[in-house]
């Protein structure tokens, strides 16, 4: 349970997404380093001349505090903003990058409990948003894989990448293995894009285990074509969705030239 005074205690944020809840007033999904994510209750916040309109944007690093959750009891799970305040942080994202920085938001909405801290994959979100801004498309294409793997680690949904699950034998450079969401590392005949090799899967392990995001990056963008698809279908499978809606509207902007 969190404490008044730790709610009151400045917390390092950024906004996953808003929605109106009156004229003036917004309710914000909000993920925190300290307390993870949370929703807030953003009064006045669309007002002309509220200092919070500037302030409370997607993928800009701020310090908010909260205060006592509003009286109402259909609130109860929402905390009330009493500050918030911009911390720093780069261009506003454009193009395929802000695409890119939705998709994450989403996945952060639907696969995070409220209230359940991850620090680390907090990390990973700040420098994954980052470096979506001025990336080239691999090197943003491995950043988005890189994150993926974070996340599904950090919420307990990615097996052992340096073993076969149902053997329990180590998984050998050599061979090809895919990776199911109900069975965890299968090794297969398949060298196809539904497979990778074990020396993807050890070179990944090894920098998940050693929290370098970066290594993480340089082993996911050494197999773009082969993670993509085994990535998608863990998270997919986990969400209980063959189709997220960030997703689709990137495929239809696409579709459109824009």
């Amino acid at each position: 349970m969190v404490t008044r005074s730790a709610r009151q205690a400045p917390l390092t944020a950024y906004v996953l997404h808003r929605y109106d809840w009156s004229e003036s007033s917004l309710i914000l999904d909000v993920f925190t380093r300290e307390q993870g994510r949370i929703a807030v209750a953003a009064k006045g916040a669309k007002k002309p001349f509220s200092q919070l309109r500037s302030v409370l944007l997607p993928f800009q690093r701020i310090q908010v505090t909260l205060g006592r959750a509003p009286a109402d009891s259909e609130m109860r799970e929402v905390d009330t903003l009493r500050a918030a305040e911009w911390t720093g942080g780069l261009a506003m994202l454009t193009g395929a990058a802000l695409f890119s920085g939705f998709y994450l938001n989403e996945l952060l909405m639907k696969l995070l409990a409220r209230h359940d801290p991850h620090p680390l994959l907090f990390d990973a979100y700040a420098a994954t948003i980052a470096s979506l801004g001025s990336a080239r498309e691999a090197e943003a294409q491995a950043a988005l894989r890189a994150f993926e793997l974070v996340l599904l680690k950090e919420i307990g949904l990615l097996p052992d990448l340096g073993t076969e699950t149902a053997s329990q034998r180590a998984v050998r450079p050599e061979a090809r293995f895919r990776l199911l969401a109900d069975a965890g590392v299968v090794e297969t005949l398949d060298d196809g894009d539904a497979s990778t090799s074990g020396a993807t899967l050890l070179a990944l392990r090894d920098a998940l285990a050693a929290g370098d995001l970066r290594a993480l990056q340089a082993a996911a963008r050494g197999a773009l074509t082969e993670l993509r698809p085994l990535l998608r279908a863990q998270l997919h499978y986990h969400l209980g969705s063959s189709q997220l809606r960030t997703r689709q509207v990137m495929i239809d902007a696409q579709s459109l030239g824009l």
